[in-house]
């Protein structure tokens, strides 16, 4: 057996073509404003857990955004792996 073979998962060139995302768990308050604005990328399962989508394409960075800037706390965070550094 060759030590070739890739690991399980996303290739990389999948994961840098898209956005990352974090929610701070901490700060979320559950006022579900992420959801309203993205929902097919943020749900509230029960009163209080939080589910995101952390690595959406880049396609999505309208929806994405907007929910970043709906959370009323700032509890979410995007990155773009190809946007140029400052």
């Amino acid at each position: 057996m060759s030590d070739n073979t890739a690991p399980p998962g996303p290739s990389p060139t999948y994961a840098a073509a898209g956005l990352r995302v974090t929610v701070d768990l901490n700060l979320c308050q559950a006022y579900a404003q992420c959801c309203y604005a993205a929902p097919d990328h943020f749900v509230l399962k029960g009163h209080e857990a939080l589910h995101y989508d952390p690595a959406p394409s880049a396609d999505a960075r309208a929806d994405i955004e907007r929910a970043r800037i709906a959370c009323p706390v700032q509890a979410i965070r995007v990155e773009d792996p190809e946007a140029p550094r400052r």
